[in-house]
């Protein structure tokens, strides 16, 4: 019996008493005149915000601006706090408490530099601008390694946006429109402004005196002296291990230093927002440690010399026109790692990897730099990004988001759209992520849809099981991912009557309740943000969540994709439980509301017109089959790799070579170990073939609910030695290769993905008749009987005797047939939609 501890118990219940504040401050008016900041996550009043925050605080026309800002627990904020104790037109929140579940609920303006958390969803009448937190050097969105997790809340807080700020050119198409894919999808606008927080480099003798007095309250002596910044980025593996390489980075620093004559240069050490709570702790970094508090571009803007690797921190900087040293010792691995948008040849300034590279380049520079002049604009590669990277920084960027944003004006001003495209845009919802054939054949059919016709987004839960999933199979690089993180808003009570009702069959409440309603629209708007779609696709069609939040698309034609007899699934038992019942009829009672339900075969399509007349009209039941990857299944059954779960690989792939080698005939079927695979009748009919012929081996790859009784049948049998059970297989297509003839013994099936993938790595095919078999392969590829054990072990025998021969299948041709058939379902959504 698992017991759950006091602790965890207290930890959901104040969740859940934080999500009731939530859903309750959701339903309150917006406070028109308010504005919410938060920057990286709460660390302080810092960057882009921070900069905006100031600027509305000044300006004569925006007094009437309340400003409230999210900050992280920790006594490292009480300065800030008390800087502005007096002014009540300032407030502050802890992050993650009632105070700012109300603020990011109720405040009209909303501005980050970064995300909020998944909670998150805009309301109507919000502005949210983000303005992000730098021009990248590093890969971002999509193109770092594991992207689609990565980015999956900074997605969701994108599209949700009204505002995206963008630095340069640069920026705006390759992180907002290439690297986080909102080319063709967001709705919003894209301000090419330049950075506030590089105003703050633009400084008078006044605040020049003013930065400097800041250092020195944080214990950063520079009297007279000239200060070099040394700015490296952060290269822990984890966030939970940000000191990892401090003690590099320390000792660097003292190198830095130790080159430049002490009573002329300082080296402060500028750490990313990840690493800076751990080195404030260490002794070694007193005094020399530039705090989060202190704005980073005021420091740049009284720093003489820059060092830094692959910190966007180089882009502000080359706005002051001062020399800028790169050292980079790890490049290679770096790069190789996380990725390079450009190439260290192309850097403005001296590229080093060793210390002492670096420092002789700062002394140089320090050798020749004066107080009011610099040599850097000379090299053609300083002045060259200067243009690409900074042409916007002039010291008023704060000044125009202001116009834009908070007056509404947009004349003379910098804006870009990127939801302009030809190409009709597709939302397609994979399912579970679960290694089965749903998966298998929505990955199939998202890798062979034309990109040069559709734009390709997909959905599913985030989570391990999707990330090793894509790490074994990843995605077209074109395709979009909408990974859902996170969970629904509103009252727990109104959740609570949701699932009441769904117990009690009123399953359409969403549909016709205002209330429920609203919480789907909330939902769609906390996954999607504004985005529209011409065509939403639940191709699981399986989960109710699924279908519901899918139906309440804002816009497009929706389509359900049906791969079984899915009566005879909702009525199917596991372990004398009916796992589908509740959840599938929830689903069928939306099934009308779709424009068309597709089924994965035209016998299927009959079928399911045939048993699930009363949920939807005859017409709207049509046919599409899967595609297949022929390519990938040879690849991978040319591997030596099985991926085993249950068992060491090594075992297996021995067994496998031991079977060979005898001279057995290894037959195979693989599929979930549940009722409908009746895995359990291909093993009595095995039991008859091995009876006659002892030189042969049943190998059943998969997992499921009847692993034990399918052993125990087994045992009973005394094919212990003869029958196989592998578990689950990442790279079942390894063990199909090696085996001889593949059978199905299901009870019913839509368009069996297994059959295919059997008759791509031709082997030899058995299969017992159900009704969409007809429709599974071309005629004569696969030796179909009746579904009875006797029968199935004569087809068996048939085999031995050599009269079933090895499959011939063209998947090139069948794939043509299949994408063509999907995109006459999307030209019935949208005659539908037309009418």
């Amino acid at each position: 019996m698992n017991v759950t501890s006091p602790a965890v118990v207290l930890r959901r219940v104040k969740r859940a008493a934080l999500a009731q504040v939530h859903a309750h401050y959701r339903t309150q008016p917006l406070a028109p005149r308010t504005v919410f900041y938060e920057s990286f996550g709460g660390n302080g009043m810092l960057c882009n915000p921070e900069a905006i925050f100031r600027s509305l605080l000044q300006a004569s026309d925006q007094q009437q601006l309340k400003h409230i800002w999210a900050l992280s627990s920790g006594r490292e904020h009480d300065a800030t706090i008390a800087k502005f104790a007096g002014n009540p037109r300032v407030s502050f929140v802890r992050r993650g408490t009632t105070g700012y579940y109300r603020a990011l609920a109720t405040s009209r303006f909303l501005v980050n530099n970064a995300t909020f958390p998944p909670e998150f969803s805009k309301r109507p009448g919000q502005i949210y601008l983000n303005t992000w937190h730098g021009t990248p050097l590093k890969h971002m969105g999509f193109d770092m390694p594991d992207g689609p997790m990565e980015a999956a809340n900074t997605l969701r807080n994108f599209v949700a946006a009204d505002y995206l700020l963008s630095q340069n050119p640069f920026m705006t198409e390759t992180m907002y429109g290439s690297a986080y894919k909102l080319d063709g999808l967001y709705r919003g606008t894209v301000i090419e402004a330049g950075y506030p927080r590089v105003d703050l480099q633009f400084l008078d003798s006044d605040a020049a005196a003013s930065g400097r007095h800041l250092l020195d309250d944080a214990g950063i002596t520079l009297g007279g002296r000239r200060l070099v910044v040394f700015a490296p980025t952060w290269r822990g593996a984890s966030f939970n291990r940000p000191d990892e390489n401090l003690d590099e980075i320390l000792e660097a620093r003292s190198a830095l230093q130790q080159s430049l004559d002490p009573t002329r240069w300082f080296v402060a050490l500028k750490l990313h927002q990840a690493a800076h709570a751990q080195a404030a702790g260490r002794a070694d970094a007193r005094g020399v440690l530039i705090p989060n508090a202190i704005p980073t571009n005021t420091v740049l803007g009284i720093a003489e010399i820059l060092v830094t690797d692959y910190s966007s921190i180089f882009f502000d900087f080359l706005a002051t026109g001062r020399p800028i040293v790169f050292f980079t010792p790890d490049h290679d691995d770096y790069a190789d790692a996380r990725g390079l948008y450009q190439d260290p040849s192309r850097l403005p300034g001296p590229v080093c990897v060793t210390i002492d590279h670096a420092a002789a380049a700062v002394a140089t520079f320090a050798d020749a730099t004066s107080a009011d002049t610099s040599t850097a604009d000379a090299d053609d590669r300083y002045a060259e990004a200067r243009r690409a990277y900074v042409p916007w920084d002039d010291g008023h960027a704060a000044e125009r988001v202001i116009d834009i944003v908070f007056r509404g004006t947009n004349a003379g001003h910098r804006l870009r759209r990127f939801d302009s495209t030809s190409r009709p845009t597709v939302l397609l919802h994979l399912g579970g992520m679960r290694p089965n054939g749903i998966t298998t054949a929505a990955f199939n059919l998202v890798n062979s849809i034309d990109q040069m016709r559709f734009d390709v987004s997909v959905l599913y839960p985030a989570g391990p099981l999707a990330r090793h999933i894509l790490t074994d199979r990843p995605l077209d690089a074109g395709i979009r991912h909408f990974a859902r993180v996170g969970g629904m808003n509103g009252s727990k009570w109104l959740h609570a009557k949701r699932r009441l009702a769904d117990r009690l069959g009123r399953t359409s409440l969403d549909l016709s309740d205002p209330a429920e309603y609203a919480l789907w629209d909330d939902e769609w708007t906390r996954c999607f943000g504004d985005s529209e779609f011409d065509h939403v696709i639940d191709f699981s069609g399986y989960g109710p969540i699924w279908a519901r939040l899918l139906l309440h698309s804002p816009t497009g034609s929706r389509t359900i994709w049906l791969h079984n007899d899915m009566a005879a699934d909702a009525q199917r038992r596991v372990n004398g439980k009916l796992v589908h019942a509740r959840s599938l009829k929830v689903v069928f009672s939306h099934y009308n509301d779709f424009d068309a339900l597709v089924s994965v075969s035209p016998a299927l399509a009959a079928i399911n017109r045939r048993n699930l007349g009363e949920w939807a009209a005859a017409e709207k039941f049509i046919s599409a089959p899967n595609c297949v990857d022929g390519e990938q299944i040879r690849a991978l059954g040319a591997s030596a790799s099985f991926g085993c779960a249950d068992e060491p690989e090594q075992d297996l792939e021995e067994r496998f070579e031991q079977l060979r080698e005898s001279g057995d005939t290894l037959f195979i079927t693989v599929g979930r170990l549940s009722t409908e695979k009746n895995q359990a009748r291909l093993i009595s009919a095995f039991a008859l073939v091995h009876a006659r012929q002892s030189a042969s081996h049943l190998v059943i790859v998969g997992s499921g609910p009847l692993r034990a009784s399918l052993e125990a049948l087994i045992e009973e049998l005394g094919l212990t030695a003869s029958v196989t059970l592998t578990g689950e297989l990442s790279n079942p297509y390894a063990a199909m290769s090696r085996a001889h003839c593949f059978v199905l013994s299901s009870d019913y099936e839509g368009q069996p993905m297994v059959l295919l993938e059997a008759a791509v790595l031709g082997l030899a095919i058995i299969s017992v008749d159900f009704e969409t078999v007809a429709d599974a392969l071309p005629p004569g590829t696969a030796l179909i009987v009746p579904q009875t054990v006797e029968a199935l072990a004569e087809g068996m025998a048939a085999y031995l005797a050599g009269a079933v021969s090895a499959a011939r299948f063209d998947d090139e041709a069948h794939n043509r047939e299949a994408i063509d058939a999907f995109y006459r379902v999307l030209d019935v959504e949208r005659r539908v939609q037309e009418h």
